[in-house]
Order: structure tokens, then C-alpha cells, then sequence
């Protein structure tokens, strides 16, 4: 059995097909199909069998089979009683392998270029169209940029059905209402700030397509200038897809863009919306009833009409890297839709990551960064404490001087601090007082921890939650531990006592605040878990930047600056008294950008070094993990692009045991290559999948530039 040039065929493929399902292929027989379901049309209606549509008779479908060697569209006949339905980009049933599963129609054509016998549709799920043309080419893509399938992309892209949802009719359109709204609103002030601002919006409201990297001021005016750019562009007449790390941050964004848009001008699409919901908005979208959309990752497929601007906001945050598979990042989707879409990218944070540095320094973006005069006159005075901090652990005290001064002028101002620890939880890591040995569960190797202030109580393992009593040091038999690093709860509990009568409040894990009254208060959250506060902090504490700085990862001084970043961009100017205090070595780069507030400057220094290195962004990064036979002979049949290098396999630790024996031994693989030939090794790497699937070998997990690479 063969295909054509569009599909991924393996020799086996005749072992798992069904007679009747057929892929579309190439061949001189086209148009068989089309003449043999006329000729017998009039038979079949006397017999009372199905009848071929007379226009367009032969759907090709997408179907949701997840394996890789099937991952390619699939003929079938459309009967005449569900031709008008079955139009592309709805969703139908279809038998696949003597089964009933879920597709797609991708279009409707007049002939089938294979010469045997198609099956029916067996019937139209909704007429709804929920996957249009555009959508479906980013989503081939997004497959084909990470070696995975078009059906684990449409998984992403479309979420499930709600009948009764489709069952509630559209609203009134007003289409020039948000455009009128945008034209009269005016808000290319605030991007007077940055150079190339005001050509930026003024080049969206005369309909081009400008793409920049944004490295915003510090404040929290960075919403509204997003919602500036989204009124600028729907002025000129295009849709907008705005793409944010969490839900507060859409919550934030889409409240200025109503402001400036009007009430029902856009949606907010998330994952925690709950089924019906996040239908019912994405129908909105779908059908034109808004043009713009602001979400997670989530809506990074978000089906908008006339897509003119795609931003991204922090775009070095985790939460944008999907991990279900394939394994996109929002960033690389959105760059994707503006290349398939023809639209405007903005790509910004208060941090500028290695990849948008490569996007300025490749010519393909444009850096809109503020002037240095401008920063001076937004920012806090930042000021670094490493060896205050450290005569204070000596001490067994929490803060240093430097810290515990800034924050006790903050509160007397009646202004609320910030304190920014790198961890949840009481002491969510332990080492022993004498060696500095890390405690380890001795049943499953998993991390102990204290999790309480009961000073006696004794240790337990964060994996499987048995107790360490009477635990003693494997390494020098000593029985006292330390903390090495201090959570926030803990921490909540030390500054509580030290500033007595000061209300504290805590923000962490799964009790995060979304905003603070002013007023002297301390607010102690991890990462990513800052509170927003009217009039800005009078002071923030970084606490523990070593413990930040010293992870094993390729991204880990970028990360820990863009934490940084975003915490500081909470506090009130130097001009207004507001201060922050890093604890961490100063003569660091991350802690320098910090101070000078230039994060664009530090990208580029990233940028350099992974440049020199070979390191992502510089060259693409494949990592296969699995059994360590499976990996072996996956990288034994792989044909990779020449300048390519493999990396290992070595044996790694599942992500939840530090004993791989206990179950199963893991081995990791990785394979580098130059980025020009990115699209290659994908391609190389997604015909061995499809060797592998169609043989029903052992799976090998498969990402491409993994953002925990370290």
C-alpha cells in the first residue's frame, strides 16, 4: 500500500487498515471512485442502499487516531442525505478500523484518487464549523514543527462538543461597534514610553503588520498598553489573540481591553472554564461573534476572523509550554499563525528571553524597549544584600539588615512589602547540620521535609508521606538537620514575629491571592504568586536568590531574572520611596540586568553564550526518553540530518522516583542539531515514530527543544 507525497506510508501499513478506509495518495486511476458511484447510483436508490452526494461527493476526513503511521486524511463517500451538512471544518463520525471514532472534514472534493471501494460517513455529529482553514494549517504545523500528529493537535486546538450549547442561537452582530470604539478611544499614549511605540500602534491602525519584541516598563500599565495595541488593530479592522501565562493575567488584560473596546467585544478563553463554558465561548469566536480573544494556552488555536495581531505576554514562563503531545509552546504557535495568517506579532514581558534576542538579532522583529531616562523615572531602587544575607544565616536569622531596614521604612510609610521566597510550604528542603548531606526517604530516596513548626516532629518524605523518626545521617551518622532552603509558610511565621502587631498574608501553591489592600501588610509569595496591589509596594525582598540561581538548568539565569522582574515591577518608584532588596551575589549577571533594569541587554548576553555553546535557540534540541532498548533502537534506525550530534542515552530518574530501579530503568537521548536543519531532524524523527507505531513497538516520548532541557 502506498500514499502520496503528503502522508507518512510504512510497509505495514496494509496490517492495520481496514479494506474500506482508504488514505488520499497520487496515482493515474483518479476519478474511478467518482464514475463507479454514478453508474451504480440508480441501483443502490432501488435497493434502498446510501447514495453518493451528486456535487462533491468524496470527504477527506482527519481522523482522531493518534498514531503516527496514520497520519495523514482519510477518504469517504458523503451520502446524499447528509451532503448539505457535511462541509469542511465540521465534525462527523466515521468507521476506522471496524470502529466508530471522532474526525474532521477537511474539505469536500469531486473525486478520490484511489482505485478500491470507500466507505461512508456514518453520520454529521454538528453542522457547526469548529475548524477552519487557517486553523487547520497551523495546526498541520504545530504536528510537523514537534514530530507529533495532527490528531494530538486537534485535541488542543478544538475543544470538546456540548450540543446544548450549539443549541443557543448567535447574537446580534454588530461588527463596526468595537472598531467605532477603538478609532475614538485614542490610546497610542502610553507607547510614547518606548522607542518605535507610536510607529508600532500606528502601523496596526493602518493594517500592517509590524513584529516586535516588548520589553515592558515596570508598573502595572503593561495590560493597558497591551489592550492599546488590540484597539489599534481592531481599528484597522482585524481580529486580535492575546496569549497570557494564567487566568489572573487574562482576568487583568480582558478588563482593560473591555474598557477601551466596549462591553462584549471579546472573550477570555482558559482550561478551567469548565467544558460547557469554554464551548460556548469558543462558538462565540467561531462564529464572528467577537474578534477578540484574550487566554492561556489554551486559546493559542483560538479560531479568530481576520486575525491581525497575535501577543504574547511573559513569554518565558512555563505555564505556556503544553505538556500533552506534542509539546508546543504558545510562543512558537503564535509565530507560526502570523506567518500562516499574515499578521502582526508582539512578543513581550517585563523579561526578554534568549529566543525573542534571536527573534531582533535574525532581523525578524523589531525590539520596542523604553528609554533609559524613562526607566529611571518608573523603577524602584534596587540594591543587593548577599553578605548581609549571609552574617544573618549565620546568625539563624531570616533577613539581613539591609532587608529588615527596607521593609520596617515601607510599613512605617502605612506601605505593604513584598517577599518573594523561592518555595512553598514550611521547609520544603532539609540537610544534615553536620555534612550538608540532603535528608533522603530511605524507602523510596524521595526529598524530606518539615512541614509544620512543631520543632519536634519529625521529618517526612514529600513522595510517599512516610515519617523519618529517629533518621540519622547515611553519610557521618549525625542526627540534627538544617534547613537549606525556607518555604513560605515558614517565612510567613519568622517575619510575623519579627514585625509584631503587622498583618501577614501569604500567597503560594494553591491559596494564591489575586490582590492586597493597601496598607502596611506583608505579603509573602512564591514566584508567579505576587499579589497585586493598588499604588504599587513600598518595598520588596528577594529572598534566597542563591537557591534560585544554583539550579541545574540551561534557562536558569534568564528564569530567575524574569521572577526577579516580575516581582519588582510591582514596587512603587525609587522616586516615590520604593526599594528592592536582591539577596544574591551582585557581581551576577542576572542580578546586574536587574539592577540597571535591562532585560533586553541581558537576552542578548544569553543569546551569545548559548550561541557559542550550541544551545537552544542557537541549534534545535530533540529529547527521546523511554525504556532504554526502546531509545537505543530508535536512535539506531533514525536517520538524522548529517550535522546532527546524538547525546547519550544515559539513565535518568523517573520524574518521581530518585530510584529508576524500584521501577522500571529510563533512559534520555539527546539529539542536536543546527537550526536550519530543524525541520528535517522533526521530519526524521516523526518517520521513525511511524515505524515504530505501525510495528507496535515500545513508545519513546519525543519533544522537541523541551524548556527543561537542563
Amino acid at each position: 500500500m502506498t500514499s502520496g507525497p503528503n502522508s507518512r506510508a510504512v510497509a505495514s501499513d496494509v496490517d492495520v487498515l481496514p479494506f474500506d478506509v482508504v488514505p488520499r495518495r497520487g496515482g493515474v486511476r483518479a476519478g474511478r471512485v467518482a464514475e463507479t458511484a454514478k453508474a451504480g447510483k440508480a441501483a443502490k436508490a432501488r435497493k434502498g442502499a446510501k447514495v453518493a452526494a451528486s456535487a462533491l461527493p468524496v470527504a477527506r476526513v482527519a481522523v482522531d487516531v493518534a498514531l503516527a503511521h496514520l497520519d495523514r486524511p482519510f477518504d469517504y463517500l458523503v451520502p446524499e442525505t447528509l451532503a448539505a451538512q457535511a462541509v469542511s471544518g465540521t465534525r462527523v463520525r466515521v468507521r476506522f478500523a471496524g470502529q466508530l471514532v471522532d474526525g474532521f472534514v477537511i474539505e469536500r472534493v469531486e473525486s478520490s484518487e484511489h482505485a478500491g471501494r470507500l466507505a461512508f460517513l456514518e453520520r454529521v455529529v454538528s453542522p457547526e464549523v469548529v475548524l477552519t482553514p487557517l486553523v487547520l494549517a497551523a495546526a498541520r504545523a504545530v504536528a510537523d514543527r514537534w514530530a507529533g500528529t495532527l490528531a494530538d493537535v486537534l485535541r488542543l486546538a478544538v475543544p470538546p462538543r456540548h450540543a446544548r450549547v450549539e443549541g443557543t442561537p448567535s447574537r446580534p452582530l454588530d461588527p463596526e461597534g468595537p472598531a467605532r470604539h477603538a478609532r475614538s478611544s485614542g490610546l497610542s499614549t502610553p507607547w510614547r514610553r518606548y522607542r518605535a511605540g507610536e510607529r508600532l500602534v500606528a502601523s496596526l491602525r493602518g493594517g500592517g503588520r509590524p513584529r516586535a519584541v516588548w520589553a515592558a516598563l515596570p508598573g502595572g500599565g503593561w495590560a493597558a498598553e497591551i489592550a492599546g495595541l488590540a484597539a489599534a488593530a481592531v481599528g484597522g479592522g482585524r481580529g486580535v489573540l492575546i496569549l497570557v501565562p494564567d487566568g489572573g493575567a487574562a482576568a487583568t488584560v480582558g478588563a482593560e481591553v473591555e474598557s477601551v473596546l466596549g462591553d462584549g467585544a471579546h472573550v477570555v478563553l482558559t482550561a478551567d472554564l469548565g467544558p460547557a463554558e469554554r464551548y460556548r465561548r469558543f462558538l462565540a469566536v467561531s462564529r464572528g461573534e467577537v474578534r477578540v480573544v484574550v487566554g492561556t494556552r489554551a486559546a493559542a488555536f483560538a479560531p479568530v476572523a481576520g486575525l491581525g495581531l497575535v501577543v504574547v505576554w511573559d513569554d518565558g514562563s512555563d505555564l505556556h509550554a503544553e505538556p500533552r503531545a506534542p509539546y508546543p509552546h504558545a510562543r512558537e504557535i503564535s509565530l507560526l499563525r502570523g506567518q500562516i495568517h499574515d499578521a502582526a506579532v508582539v512578543v513581550g514581558g517585563h523579561a526578554v528571553t534568549a529566543e525573542g534576542a534571536r527573534l531582533v538579532a535574525t532581523g525578524w522583529a523589531k525590539a520596542v524597549v523604553p528609554e533609559r531616562a524613562t526607566i529611571r523615572a518608573v523603577a524602584p531602587r534596587v540594591v543587593s544584600g548577599e553578605d548581609a544575607a549571609a552574617r544573618a544565616a549565620d546568625r539563624g536569622a531570616r533577613l539581613p539588615t539591609i532587608a529588615w531596614q527596607a521593609a520596617h521604612d515601607a510599613l512605617m510609610r502605612k506601605s505593604p512589602v513584598l517577599v518573594q521566597v523561592p518555595r512553598g510550604g514550611y521547609l520544603p528542603a532539609l540537610s544534615c547540620d553536620r555534612c550538608r548531606t540532603p535528608l533522603r526517604c530511605a524507602f523510596c530516596s524521595g526529598p524530606l521535609t518539615a512541614g509544620g513548626g512543631d520543632a519536634g516532629g519529625a521529618p517526612s518524605c514529600s513522595w510517599c508521606g512516610r515519617l523519618a523518626a529517629g533518621w540519622r545521617c547515611p553519610e557521618c551518622g549525625g542526627a540534627r538537620y538544617r534547613a537549606v532552603l525556607v518555604g513560605a509558610r515558614r517565612t510567613a511565621e519568622e517575619l510575623g514575629r519579627a514585625f509584631p502587631g503587622v498583618a501577614v498574608r501569604t500567597s503560594a501553591g494553591e491559596d494564591v491571592v489575586a490582590r492586597v489592600p493597601a496598607g502596611p501588610t506583608l505579603v509573602i509569595a512564591t514566584p508567579g504568586a505576587e499579589p497585586v496591589v493598588d499604588g504599587g509596594y513600598g518595598a520588596a525582598l528577594l529572598l534566597d536568590g542563591w537557591a534560585m540561581l544554583s539550579r541545574a538548568d540551561l534557562r536558569v539565569g534568564e528564569e530567575t531574572l524574569r521572577r526577579w522582574l516580575n516581582a519588582a515591577s510591582l514596587v512603587r518608584p525609587a522616586s516615590d520611596g520604593g526599594v528592592v532588596v536582591v539577596l544574591a551575589d551582585p557581581g551576577l549577571r542576572p542580578v546586574q540586568a536587574l539592577i540597571r533594569w535591562d532585560p533586553l541587554g541581558h537576552a542578548e548576553r544569553e543569546l551569545a553564550d548559548r550561541v557559542a555553546l550550541g544551545f537552544p535557540p542557537a541549534a534545535v534540541f530533540a529529547e527521546l526518553t523511554g525504556e532504554p532498548e526502546a531509545v537505543s533502537e530508535m536512535l539506531a534506525t533514525l536517520e538524522s540530518p548529517e550535522a546532527a550530534t546524538v547525546l547519550g542515552p544515559v539513565a535518568v530518574s523517573p520524574p518521581h522516583r530518585a530510584n529508576p530501579a524500584r521501577e522500571g530503568a529510563t533512559a534520555r537521548a539527546l539529539i542536536r542539531a543546527p537550526r536550519a536543519a530543524a525541520s528535517e531532524l522533526a521530519a526524521s524523527l516523526a518517520r521513525a515514530q511511524g515505524v515504530r507505531s505501525a510495528r507496535k513497538l515500545t513508545p519513546v516520548r519525543v519533544r522537541i527543544d523541551p524548556i527543561d532541557i537542563g
